[in-house]
This record gives structure tokens, sequence and C-alpha cells, in this order.
């Protein structure tokens, strides 16, 4: 995950002084390249010593060694968008429509690839393994993060898999309530705030279910009660904010998922994929 995605995903849970380091970086991260210590430390209105415990959080030694990264992942950025654009960058008003789609489309590219290249293969093979061997899975999320959940459900049942999925919370816990060890139930949080979720998998948990998060936010309390975590690399801005590009990092997992299990039984996979489709000649008008 790059230092500006792991900053908005840890951002929620910095202290005042972190919290106003990563709400600089993320609007000018320019500044880190172009500061010394000193200069950004009196823009955010914090010390060095701040600024050096901010950087130990991501994973660093040091500020010097985040800013040599930054620098990498800014050159890289700038190869692929362009030096007019910046991968996150907030849309604003002066923008043209071809400023806009470029924006959006860079943003949604480069979500798919942190969440590839960061994503952790072995877990997810693990999930792949669990959903192959359940009798049932349940998916469930609140608002856009729903979208991945009822994606993932519509993909299992196109396969011959028993797949449940819910719009409504108290279905979805109740459901859940009456799961065992051989069942599986997945929540999405791009937050990993949501409450209905974290409750959904505290009780499916609780009854012995495996259950899996799909989130943004390494450690958050959607995470608690999973035994196996998905983690996305998103950064949302104000108009994409848990609905454009945290939408599009989901369902790309959604579908690592549901090609990993079609391929457990890759031959009949394929046949239930175009008998379900066959079945639906009808409807078409092709009759």
């Amino acid at each position: 995950m790059s230092i500006q995605s792991s900053m908005q995903a840890l951002s929620d849970g910095y202290p005042p002084s972190m919290k106003r380091i990563a709400e600089v970086v993320i609007a000018r991260p320019q500044a880190v390249l172009e500061m010394t210590i000193s200069e950004l430390a009196r823009l955010c209105d914090t010390s060095e010593t701040t600024l050096v415990r901010f950087a130990r959080t991501l994973g660093f030694p040091g500020y010097a060694a985040m800013k040599l990264q930054m620098a990498a992942e800014l050159a890289a950025e700038t190869a692929q968008l362009g030096a007019d654009s910046s991968y996150g960058s907030d849309i604003a008003p002066t923008d043209t429509l071809a400023e806009t789609v470029a924006k959006i489309s860079g943003s949604e590219l480069f979500g798919i690839r942190e969440t590839a290249a960061s994503l952790d293969l072995d877990t997810l093979q693990s999930v792949i393994d669990a959903v192959a061997a359940a009798e049932r899975t349940v998916a469930f999320g609140v608002a856009a993060s729903n979208m991945g959940a009822r994606d993932l459900r519509e993909k299992l049942l196109r396969i011959g898999r028993v797949a449940l999925g819910f719009t409504d919370a108290h279905d979805a816990v109740s459901s859940a309530s009456l799961l065992g060890p051989r069942d599986v139930v997945i929540g999405f949080s791009h937050s990993g705030q949501t409450r209905e979720v974290c409750e959904l998998l505290r009780v499916a948990h609780e009854g012995g279910a495996t259950t899996v998060a799909i989130t943004n936010v390494p450690g958050s309390p959607v995470t608690r009660d999973a035994d196996l975590t998905l983690l996305t690399s998103v950064r949302e801005t104000t108009f994409r904010s848990g609905a454009m590009a945290s939408r599009i990092a989901q369902l790309t997992i959604v579908d690592y998922v549901f090609v990993g299990v079609a391929r457990t039984t890759y031959e009949a996979s394929v046949q239930a994929l175009k008998t379900s489709r066959e079945s639906l000649t009808g409807l078409r008008g092709d009759r």
C-alpha cells in the first residue's frame, strides 16, 4: 500500500497532531519533497519529533526514509498519470470535463493496481478455499459496499454455489446467527467502521462460521471478528468518498475470489455458466 493510501486508511485513528500531518500530506504530497522537516512541521502545526513518529507509524525507520519512498511513488504516479494529475486528487470546480475524466479514471486504475500489489495472496487463497468448501456463503455490506456483496452472491450462484445476500441488516444478522462451521460469512466495509457489518461478523464468528472482512482499513473494528481479512487500497476524495474508487477495488477482490472458487471445479463451473446463460434465452427474446 502506498504512503498516501496508508495515511488515509489510518487517519481516523491518529491523534490530532498526526491527523494534521496526514491531511496536509494527502492534500499537498509535493510538500514532503519541497520542504525541510522543520518547514513541514511548521506547516502542520506540529514538531519534528512528531513527524518522525508519524513516519514510524507507516513502517519507516524515520522521516528521511518516508521522504525517499514518497519521491519514488510520486514519480511513478506522474509517469503514469501525467504531470498535471495526481492519484487521489480532488476534483476542482475549475477542472474541465476532460480533466475530471482523467482524474477519476486515474484514481480507479491506481486503486486496482495498489489493491492487487498489496493483496496478501495466502489470505486470498484461504478465502477461496473456505468459500469453495462452504455449504453456504453469506455476503453483506451497507450502501455502496453492498454492491460488492451482491456481485459476489450473484457470481457464486451462477456456478451452482449456495450464496445468500441481504439488503436489510436485521435479516443478515439473524441469518448469520444460524450458520455454523461449514459456512462462510463475508462482510464488506470500506471504512471498517460499519456497525451492521461488525455485528454480522461477530454473530457469525460466535456460531463457528468462517468470517471474512473486506475493508480498506487494517486493524479496524470490522476485522475484530474476522478470521481472514482482505484489504483494498484506494484513496477517496470529496466526490468519491466511499462510493467510487472503493467500490471498484471491492469488485476487483470479488472477481479474484469468484475466479479462484470457479477454478477449483473448472469444468463444472464452465458448464454451470453455460447452462445458466442458456436458461435466459427466452427472456432475451432469442426464441
